[in-house]
């Protein structure tokens, strides 16, 4: 991946909806190379999925929370269970005290609670930890710009 892949990523997460002709002005290709290079960074599954962001307040999911889970035995198979609670966005094996990290939203923390709730009742959970967000002062995806390999 070079600079231009580089900087095609970051206007894309800056945009995806920009069209190829106006991706490739600033990188100065023409809108067919533009496609070109974009359809080989999906192709090579740089580019994973093209979403919109959504605001999660707007759809009933404005309680943020970061779960840690602790366990009694290795969770490294239970993404399944996880991935089968909507709420639960995330799953992460982590290191340190606890086995898990999830990152969860909910409307209410009523909800919040009953999500604990089911967690509790997967095989292998023994506690949980909730830590609810008051208020996100940002959030950034990976920059593609910031992020080059060294040596690159």
């Amino acid at each position: 991946m070079d600079h231009l892949d580089r900087v095609l990523l970051a206007r894309l997460q800056q945009d995806a909806t920009q069209s190829y002709a106006t991706l490739g002005q600033v990188v100065g290709l023409s809108a067919g190379a533009t496609h070109e290079r974009v359809r080989k960074l999906r192709e090579r599954g740089v580019i994973r999925r093209t979403t919109a962001e959504v605001d999660p307040a707007a759809v009933g999911a404005g309680v943020l929370a970061y779960v840690t889970i602790d366990s009694t035995s290795w969770m490294g198979d239970s993404g399944d269970h996880f991935a089968a609670l909507p709420e639960v966005l995330e799953a992460h094996i982590i290191a340190g005290s606890a086995s898990v990290l999830l990152k969860v939203r909910t409307d209410t923390t009523e909800q919040l609670q009953g999500v604990l709730r089911r967690l509790y009742a997967i095989d292998g959970v023994s506690g949980t930890q909730a830590t609810v967000v008051l208020e996100t002062l940002f959030e950034r995806p990976v920059s593609p710009l910031t992020a080059e390999p060294q040596g690159s």
